[in-house]
């Protein structure tokens, strides 16, 4: 062990924090996604019988995805057009297929404040001049008119944003989006559009994929977050195809391509993602209700900006933001709640917020009141030994 070269860089904060926290007998109401679904439940909502899964030869599938499952991605998500969906093992790996090729040394990059840990990597890593869209900006579904003038200039390479925010569950109204494409193009800028969460909406209607329809934009979707099959480790890209064949050589020397196993139950997955992405989408809501409810009930220990998509928030807890060390105190607290009422959340450290954490509210219903009660307790007598 004692040969082995240094890392350059330490783990995400958030991949860690999960690696060493989360476990068996846990509340856990941080995660950004829904609660997943069984391999038995999908086979009978997506109606995959045994002989299909028995038909599948066990080969290679293709550097871009099988035509199945791009077809089907394409279908909801790209306007048909399957030559520009790149499918990957989880939208992590399209993150880093294309930007790893699109970026180079000295781009300008405007990147959304915390905004998920690989989406900033890659332009740092790359030697990026990097601006950053404060959130702040963002506010009742749009961008700041100057802070979107000022941050997307002529010379700009790429506009890298995350709707729903993950964490804070901010969003673009229809007139946002609008706004933030219009100005991207004028400036020349490549959108790169995370839409994680993207189906699941409280606010406004689901906004429709920008790369749907711009042939300079990318966007990354998945299959772990609003579908509830995290464990399917499947996502994609909706790039231009000439981006797509670019990132090949990379691809080539490193995952190659997916299982035709999986694809198969991706395809069917996205054939039926009405169905599984309504009914979790159904119990995030009724427990975004369970939680402005609770958020009433201990406005004097917290604040928050109730979420407008997605399935996760970013409470602030009273006290925190006047702690010294902040993001030290939220971490400690974080840990002090995990040791007494098994209950998880994350800490805001994890996305560049020093004074809150994620809390998610996409699980059952009956672990997510837990909880919250586990947190309330936790707060309130925390409060009382103060």
């Amino acid at each position: 062990m004692s040969s082995l070269r240094p890392l350059r860089e330490d783990p995400p904060v958030l991949e860690e924090w999960y690696r060493r926290h989360l476990g068996p007998g846990i509340h856990d109401i941080s995660s950004s996604g829904v609660h997943p679904y069984t391999f038995a439940e999908i086979r009978e909502l997506c109606r995959i019988p045994a002989e299909d899964l028995d038909a599948v030869v066990m080969d290679d599938s293709v550097s871009q995805g099988g035509a199945g499952i791009r077809q089907a991605i394409a279908d909801r998500y790209a306007g048909g057009d399957a030559d520009r969906v790149l499918v990957t093992h989880g939208s992590s790996e399209a993150i880093a297929l294309t930007l790893g090729t699109l970026l180079r040394a000295g781009d300008r990059v405007v990147v959304q404040q915390g905004i998920y840990h690989s989406l900033g990597h890659y332009p740092r890593a790359a030697g990026c001049e990097l601006a950053e869209l404060p959130a702040a900006a963002v506010h009742d579904g749009e961008i700041d008119e100057n802070v979107l003038e000022n941050l997307v200039t002529p010379g700009t390479t790429a506009v890298v944003v995350n709707f729903p925010h993950n964490p804070s569950g901010a969003t673009l109204s229809p007139q946002g989006l609008k706004a933030l494409t219009e100005r991207t193009a004028a400036v020349g800028a490549t959108l790169v559009w995370d839409a994680a969460t993207a189906e699941i909406a409280h606010r406004w209607e689901v906004l429709p994929d920008p790369a749907a329809t711009r042939g300079d934009t990318i966007s990354y979707g998945t299959f772990s977050k609003t579908f509830g099959l995290p464990g399917l480790r499947v996502g994609w890209a909706i790039a231009p195809p000439e981006l797509i064949t670019a990132v090949f050589p990379l691809r080539d020397r490193t995952t190659l391509f997916l299982s035709p196993l999986v694809e198969l139950i991706a395809e069917r997955a996205m054939d039926h993602a009405d169905v599984l992405i309504g009914t979790r989408a159904a119990e995030a809501r009724c427990n975004l209700a369970h939680l402005t409810r609770w958020m009433a009930e201990h406005e004097d220990l917290v604040r928050w900006t109730p979420p407008e998509g997605g399935v996760c928030a970013l409470p602030v807890f009273r006290g925190l933001e006047r702690a010294a060390d902040g993001p030290a105190a939220a971490e400690r607290f974080c840990l002090e709640l995990l040791s007494r009422h098994r209950t998880l959340l994350v800490p805001g450290t994890a996305f560049g917020v020093p004074y809150g954490a994620r809390l998610g509210f996409g699980g059952p219903e009956e672990g997510f009141l837990a909880g919250l009660a586990g947190l309330s307790e936790f707060l309130r007598t925390r409060g009382a030994a103060r």
